[in-house]
């Protein structure tokens, strides 16, 4: 085993993280997943995270299996190794140099990205985004993410923090952000935009059972899912509503980038159909007259649930920007 090397590739999202060995053929080894704890101090994820390679090392019977550690993460600066106010992580995040304190667990080579920018290196490398030069790809966690794939290169502009659709301002009066702005298109679409729209409805309908039965964030999506399904008016209607939002968001980037296609990833893009049907019409409203209706596809990741992110990120050795 000991001329066998793989790559690392690191997700940390503001709830869990998942890491995971990367072969040179993008096939995923051996992955897990990890609460982030993100109000720790990162040096503990880290601790944690390395702890598990060393049971996996222990496994393969070597101690070198690792070339190369590549980490997406939120605000993660592929310039200068820095994350910075990421908005869904603790304090101790806040400039913080990532690179160095993973180079200070293993002194190999190490990047770090944006975790929508490792996202869509992964949907680029080996996912949906394959066969287009131009596309976005739009990750929905605890927040909304995305990455710019122009003439098949990730886009980083001049500060490394291109790319931000989540930041997208869709109302100007609407939801307060935690970047600073109000009516963010993240605070509509994503596990915390969704969590806002049902507790707006709970103020609207307080004696409706089915929006009383939203009460588990992590299965308050599935429900949604089922009760769209069923008809439920209400569950339409958180749908419909996030969906538009979407949409207008989406519009604002097509009209700017002009990609062939939209691919979303991860969370609330598990609701496929009964969320993006919306968002590709209230797209297309949106959208100046000289765009074709339907001329961009709306997709979704053709890879695992977990794995765009880690993939990606263990490429970004293999990216030239």
């Amino acid at each position: 085993m000991d001329d066998i090397k793989y790559s690392l590739g690191i997700d940390i999202g503001g709830t869990n993280t998942v890491f995971g060995l990367i072969d040179d053929n993008g096939q995923v080894i051996k992955k897990t997943s990890i609460y982030t704890k993100s109000n720790e101090h990162p040096k503990f994820l880290f601790q944690r995270i390395f702890n598990e390679i060393d049971k996996w090392e222990d496994m393969l019977k070597s101690k070198n299996i690792i070339k190369f550690i590549g980490a997406g993460v939120p605000n993660g600066n592929y310039f200068t190794g820095y994350v910075v106010n990421p908005p869904n992580l603790g304090k101790d995040w806040l400039h913080f140099d990532l690179c160095a304190l993973i180079r200070s667990f293993r002194d190999i080579p190490v990047a770090i990205t944006n975790d929508a920018n490792a996202a869509a290196i992964g949907e680029k490398f080996y996912g949906a985004a394959k066969k287009f030069s131009d596309a976005i790809i739009i990750t929905l966690g605890t927040g909304l993410g995305s990455g710019l794939i122009v003439n098949n290169k990730i886009i980083y502009g001049n500060n490394g923090f291109a790319g931000e659709l989540g930041h997208l301002v869709v109302d100007r009066n609407g939801r307060e952000c935690n970047c600073g702005l109000r009516g963010c298109l993240e605070m509509y679409v994503s596990a915390k935009g969704l969590e806002y729209t049902i507790k707006e409805l709970k103020n609207d309908y307080p004696e409706n059972k089915f929006l009383h039965s939203l009460n588990d964030k992590k299965k308050n999506g599935k429900r949604i899912d089922e009760a769209f399904d069923n008809n439920e008016k209400l569950a339409i209607d958180i749908y419909k509503f996030t969906g538009r939002k979407l949409g207008q968001g989406l519009a604002m980037a097509a009209t700017i980038l002009a990609p062939e296609a939209f691919i979303f990833y991860g969370g609330l893009s598990n609701a496929r159909h009964r969320i993006l049907n919306y968002a590709e019409k209230s797209m297309n409203d949106h959208l100046p007259s000289y765009f074709k209706k339907n001329d961009i596809k709306i997709l979704q990741s053709n890879l695992f649930d977990g794995e765009a992110g880690i993939i990606g990120a263990s490429c970004l050795n293999k990216t030239q920007n």
